[in-house]
């Protein structure tokens, strides 16, 4: 491509240097160019990419976008410099000119929030798909180019990969996409330059804080996806969640509500309940569904408005609604012939855990026992540690505090945290084992017949991360080893 043609969509401070010439490719990554490459200068929170500019041009490199003038060094013929405010925001305006604008031939539907972003995702490509239509998927679980698994590294992919997958799903014939939208994304750039014909909002609590130092520079990211959406787009947004109708102030777009709670454009109510599935009241129409929980109802209430602004009939919307199964890792139900039950689930914030544990004791049988493992991730918020175990140890009869991707971290440390906020007497009834297996083993040794097993905090993930080193490891696979 034209280099000329590939910067019409940026608005560049200086240009130093031809804009006629072709660019062979377009990276942030300096040890991915070549001779005729365009390489975009990223401003990390760990590596300054300016840094590797002279590199990048005895590799070949003829362009260079950067937004510090003081690396500009070689000022030749050959090399041309386009200097711009935000590198970040330049890289994701680029990648989506260099791909075609693949997402302004898809109908984009974006999610963001804290919790349910995967199952609402997840749940609307298969729905699409089940309707007869062809869709793509970004999530934090795996991307999907209509039946292609494509693994996930990351909730948003970077704005290259991220532009190269909307591309791929483009050339494979689909006519949807959903993807997940992180406040990281968001807040690094990576969705510029993307076409969004709709968003939705699940809720918003404590998350992300080291990245974000505060929780209103963490809602004002979020609600950037929903400030930038084009006047013919559409807005579904969670009118339970005290943030739900500040995410579309200033939206330009058509908004739609839903609540299990107050007047809403969608509501539902839960008519029965139990570990395989709810009787729903939707909008005055009852559906069975195989999923459960109370967040699991405000999930399904976005989905279903999200499939109704795309245009498809109401019956056609519950009929697949009601063959819907949980995602994996997502309130993921295991059976033992021992008569307990075990629930896998990502939960990794404090409302997640506190909301899985109450939908699990809204179910479970009078006089059961609810026995939950649980950890912190290492390396993210510290605050949220103590937080996630009080709740835990509150609403469960058994707390059993673990290892959960300790990272760089030592696993010691982070249980330490954990425990900063229970009292000593709930810390005489606490189990603390730090091997996640042998934790996991305990809970299945002390469960009974009718109790309920809740090993929270990696869902999807079938790995640990420890000092550095990815090991192998899948709750699933553990607790099948006892049931």
């Amino acid at each position: 491509m034209q280099l000329q043609e590939l910067l019409s969509v940026i608005e560049p401070i200086e240009i130093i240097g031809s804009t006629d010439k072709e660019i062979n490719g377009l990276h942030f990554d300096s040890r991915k160019i070549g001779a005729g490459d365009l390489f975009v200068a990223q401003v990390g929170t760990a590596v300054d990419g300016h840094t590797f500019i002279e590199g990048c041009i005895e590799k070949g490199a003829t362009a260079v976008v950067l937004s510090n003038k003081e690396y500009i060094k070689h000022q030749t013929s050959n090399i041309t410099y386009i200097l711009v405010e935000n590198t970040d925001k330049a890289l994701g305006l680029l990648a989506s000119k260099w791909f075609g604008e693949p997402s302004k031939a898809l109908t984009l539907v974006g999610v963001t929030g804290t919790n349910g972003k995967t199952t609402i995702a997840t749940l609307l490509y298969k729905l699409v798909r089940a309707l007869g239509h062809k869709a793509g998927l970004l999530s934090t679980v795996v991307n999907y180019i209509e039946d292609e698994a494509v693994p996930a590294t990351h909730t948003t992919p970077d704005a290259i990969e991220l532009n190269g997958l909307l591309r791929r799903m483009v050339d494979a014939g689909c006519k949807y996409a959903f993807m997940e939208v992180s406040s990281h994304a968001i807040a690094q750039e990576r969705i510029a330059g993307l076409d969004f014909d709709g968003a939705l909002f699940t809720n918003l609590t404590r998350d992300h804080i080291d990245y974000h130092k505060t929780f209103d520079n963490y809602r004002d990211t979020k609600k950037r996806l929903f400030d930038e959406l084009k006047k013919s787009a559409f807005a579904v947004t969670n009118k339970d969640d005290k943030n739900g109708l500040v995410m579309t102030q200033n939206c330009k777009a058509a908004v739609r509500t839903y609540s299990t709670r107050s007047l809403a454009d969608y509501k539902a109510q839960i008519l029965e309940e139990g570990f395989d599935g709810m009787l729903l009241s939707l909008n005055g129409k009852e559906v069975f569904v195989p999923l459960v929980g109370r967040f699991n109802v405000s999930n399904l209430l976005c989905i279903y408005g999200a499939a109704l602004n795309l245009g498809f009939e109401e019956l056609d919307v519950l009929r697949v609604l009601s063959t819907l199964k949980p995602v994996n890792g997502r309130f993921e139900t295991i059976h033992s012939p021992k008569g307990w039950t075990a629930i896998v689930d990502y939960a990794h914030t404090p409302d997640a855990v506190d909301n899985v544990i109450q939908t699990i004791r809204e179910i479970k049988k009078e006089g059961a026992k609810l026995i939950t493992v649980v950890g912190c991730g290492g390396n993210r918020d510290k605050g949220k540690r103590p937080m996630m175990a009080k709740i835990a140890k509150q609403g469960s009869e058994q707390l059993i505090l673990t290892s959960d991707n300790p990272r760089d971290e030592e696993p010691a440390d982070i249980l330490n945290d954990m425990k900063a906020w229970l009292t000593e007497e709930e810390l005489r009834s606490t189990l603390v084992i730090e091997d996640r297996a042998a934790a996991i083993q305990t809970a299945c040794t002390l469960a009974q017949a009718n109790d309920v097993i809740l090993v929270a905090g990696k869902g999807h993930e079938d790995y640990q991360i420890i000092k550095g080193v990815k090991h192998h490891f899948d709750d699933h696979e553990q607790i099948r080893r006892y049931v």
